[in-house]
């Protein structure tokens, strides 16, 4: 009866260490972010406006940069933002080489089984670019034909379940890609439809020469990826992204990136950040 007593306390002082140990090491990454006194953020710096480099001052800037910017403050650390492809965007996560991913990432349940994610902080919708002469008026009219988009995004896959037949070539970014549709290349360009506009902007008077066909391809909700099993980062995170909503903060940092005076020129918001949910 002792043996079996004895035995019973070392399997629950086991299992409380254990426990213990897991729930110190969960909170390992926002400990190891204050002592290292910075947090780096995985960015595209490609993608304006959620990140771009600003050509007068040479700095990463955009709509994910600020909001990134604002964690920062909350954990009292400097921001430092990397530079990353869209399809290493994961793995430089997983590995370590980025502490939070702010690189226009679509929340998806594919990807949930990878990384965690925070509250939403942007919807979009995936569109397609054509050139005005093409004659191409809608997405149907792109079977068989050759589309371009950038790799390890969502891209693809919701342009090839749209049009089976569709012939995909990717490109490292999405300048790439466009550039491409410029010189010929494909008969229509897929990405964000505010990168659509963006892209379009732009051109200039060249403009009138392309166009956005009307279906959406599909609805993208956009959020930060942290790594998983990390719920004290995670918190910081989602409860920066709340309190940026409740102060008004969130309505000022999207208008200064996608409102009426720029040239996205969206008059309001269609979301909130009040939900980790898709």
């Amino acid at each position: 009866m002792k043996t079996m007593q004895t035995r019973t306390r070392k399997f629950l002082a086991l299992l409380i260490a254990a426990t213990a140990f897991v729930s110190a090491a969960h909170a390992d990454q926002l400990d190891d972010i204050r002592k290292k006194g910075e947090i780096v953020f995985g960015v595209l710096g490609t993608d304006e406006p959620n990140s771009f480099v600003d050509p007068k001052t040479r700095e990463i800037v955009g709509y994910e940069v600020d909001l990134a910017k604002a964690i920062a403050a909350k954990i009292g650390v400097k921001p430092v933002f990397k530079q990353i492809a869209v399809a290493a965007r994961i793995p430089e996560l997983q590995q370590g080489r980025v502490d939070v991913l702010a690189a226009s990432l679509t929340h998806n349940k594919e990807r949930e089984a990878q990384i965690d994610f925070s509250l939403t902080t942007f919807v979009t919708g995936q569109k397609v670019m054509v050139k005005a002469s093409s004659g191409i008026a809608d997405v149907p009219q792109l079977a068989g034909k050759k589309v371009l988009t950038v790799k390890g995004g969502t891209q693809e896959a919701n342009v090839r379940k749209a049009v089976p037949s569709v012939d995909v070539v990717t490109f490292e970014t999405t300048q790439q890609a466009f550039q491409a549709l410029q010189q010929g290349k494909g008969a229509g360009y897929v990405n964000d439809e505010a990168t659509l506009i963006d892209d379009l902007a732009k051109l200039g008077p060249a403009k009138k020469d392309y166009r956005i066909l009307p279906t959406n391809l599909s609805t993208e909700p956009l959020a930060l990826g942290l790594r998983k099993n990390e719920p004290a980062l995670k918190k910081v995170v989602d409860d920066t992204l709340a309190g940026l909503e409740q102060s008004g903060e969130a309505d000022k940092i999207f208008l200064k990136w996608y409102g009426p005076t720029t040239k996205l020129q969206f008059d309001k918001r269609s979301f909130k950040m009040d939900s980790d949910k898709i």
